[in-house]
């Protein structure tokens, strides 16, 4: 009831009366609204219609358009909303709009029930004021994005070549953790990053206060500059009103923020000044931001461990509608702190394999027990085709587009059936124009834990299955899982695989799941693939999936 009143013809026709007034009406709207007042107090004629409807004296057409400049369109003498709203609004058993409840009627509401049952009240339909029309946007040439340089921070390297180097080496970055003392901990193992400079990168004063995740984005912010042949000159040279940052984390300065906590127990005098706004996910894109002084988009998104993809793609929307010519998106996470490990263990989801770190991780080998958890940033530089063939710079790949979806099923657990995951990669084939055929080559978000990465894997078969040339491995069998920063991490091992012609192996799959193609399955050994298109999935908790797509550039289309 509350709701049929609320979206009644005559709150309709307020709305649409008051968000078209112009501030040089609102004076005339106010004087005669007091005429109104007036009137309600002195008892007035009133004459019924032909339709047998109840109008206040032929001056209340004069005062609609008076006020508000708009004149009663056809549908006016037809409808008959109003008599239905007043007549819920005040009918026998009145309520709050805020809860039912049993309210006495007062004398005028009392007359105004009575009206509204003597007869039949017109709905007031309005046209909007000609001079309201709203412009059209003139209509863009396709605007094609493109990769043009990637930094990032890992467990198994710092900058893209030897990252990518030692994924194709089967090496793995996964040990025991020496951040703190995890003893008590039922999982010990990490993707932890042991050795790490901001020298060169991060001023050292911000060094010192910023928590790691905020670090490890600000450094692979500023390589994947570097990376792109943006010099300091060229920088200087560039339109920074069409630059922005979009750069997220699944879980911020969660390091700062527990540090703030624990300095409260003392005195809320021995809190640091910085703990809020250096624990907010957002802040790293924006410090990021400041330093390059970069006035374009500049925010972040956080969808859990399909944080980096929703920032990949949101960041090439921006630049497909004109809005900027270069943007760095990606994402970054460090949590392997004792609330971090104590979180994820609670949740049962991670792997305890303590006394074998590097076989831990495990994506579709029947003997995983979760996943691991890591660290790290991922960063792409992400620029309008032309703007970046304007200034010769080099091209790792084109991105071709994306899409997002929910399970809409449960906090933790995917889909058993996997059809948001399915959905999301249809939906990405629609919405970037690419044929399923077309797609060879999918680094797969496959986590290591024991339903997600078969869900996954049949959800790819049911979309490309039929493609023979189809392989697929898992980043996070060397890596872990970066949480935030996977989707970037993945995307940029993608790039390089689209670059070097080389995929990764699947490693420690040893005892595959019952079911499973090999032939589909990049094996412990890397191997050699002329990459049509490729794709790059992450999933997160809350149900939320992403899909991305790359392929080579090609200057002939």
């Amino acid at each position: 009831m509350v709701a049929s009143c609320l979206a009644s013809p005559l709150c309709t026709w307020l709305v649409a009366a008051c968000m078209s007034v112009s501030s040089s009406e609102k004076d005339q709207f106010w004087k005669t609204s007091s005429n109104f007042q007036s009137l309600g107090r002195r008892r007035k004629s009133i004459t019924k219609c032909n339709s047998g409807s109840l109008v206040n004296g032929s001056g209340m057409n004069s005062c609609w358009n008076t006020c508000f400049g708009f004149a009663p369109c056809e549908e006016y003498y037809k409808s008959q909303g109003l008599s239905a709203s007043f007549s819920s609004l005040f009918a026998e058993n009145p309520f709050s709009v805020f809860g039912f409840k049993q309210v006495p009627l007062n004398r005028r509401q009392r007359r105004m029930r009575a009206a509204a049952h003597s007869g039949k009240l017109m709905a007031v339909a309005v046209q909007p004021a000609k001079d309201a029309t709203a412009k059209k946007k003139p209509l863009m040439k396709n605007r094609r994005v493109v990769v043009t340089g990637v930094g990032v921070v890992s467990p198994i390297g710092h900058d893209p070549d030897t990252f990518y180097s030692n994924l194709l080496e089967g090496i793995s970055g996964i040990s025991q953790i020496e951040a703190f003392d995890c003893s008590e901990f039922p999982s010990r193992i990490a993707g932890e990053i042991k050795k790490f400079s901001t020298d060169g990168w991060v001023a050292p004063k911000l060094s010192k206060r910023a928590d790691k995740f905020m670090l490890y984005m600000l450094t692979a912010g500023k390589k994947a500059l570097a990376d792109g042949g943006i010099t300091e000159d060229l920088l200087q040279d560039l339109d920074k009103a069409r630059c922005g940052v979009l750069i997220g984390s699944a879980l911020g300065g969660m390091k700062v923020f527990h540090d703030g906590i624990e300095a409260l127990q003392v005195s809320y005098k021995k809190l640091n000044p910085f703990c809020v706004p250096f624990a907010t996910s957002n802040m790293g894109a924006a410090m990021l931001a400041i330093d390059l002084g970069w006035m374009g988009p500049s925010y972040s998104i956080s969808t859990a461990c399909a944080t980096s993809n929703f920032c990949i793609l949101s960041a090439a929307n921006h630049i497909i509608r004109g809005e900027t010519d270069m943007m760095l998106c990606g994402g970054s996470d460090s949590a392997i702190i004792p609330i971090g490990l104590g979180g994820f263990t609670a949740c049962g989801a991670l792997s305890q394999r303590n006394s074998d770190p590097t076989k831990a991780s495990r994506p579709w080998d029947m003997d995983r027990d979760g996943f691991v958890i890591g660290e790290g940033s991922g960063v792409l530089l992400l620029e309008e085709l032309e703007h970046a063939k304007k200034r010769k710079a080099k091209i790792y790949a084109e991105f071709l587009g994306g899409s997002f979806t929910s399970d809409a099923y449960h906090m933790i657990e995917p889909h058993p059936e996997g059809s948001g995951v399915v959905l999301c990669m249809e939906k990405a084939l629609a919405q970037s124009g690419v044929k399923r055929e077309d797609v060879n080559y999918i680094n797969a978000h496959a986590a290591s834990t024991p339903a997600g990465d078969l869900n996954e894997y049949q959800a790819i078969l049911h979309c490309f299955g039929e493609n023979p040339e189809l392989k697929i491995n898992s980043t996070k069998s060397m890596t872990g899982h970066l949480l935030g920063a996977a989707g970037s991490v993945e995307a940029i091992a993608t790039v390089k695989a689209i670059q070097t012609g080389w995929i990764h192996p699947n490693i420690n799959l040893e005892n595959p799941d019952k079911g499973l193609d090999m032939n589909v399955l990049v094996g412990s050994k890397k191997e050699r693939l002329d990459i049509k298109v490729a794709l790059s999935n992450s999933f997160g908790f809350g149900g939320h999936n992403s899909s991305i797509l790359f392929a080579p550039y090609n200057n002939n289309v």
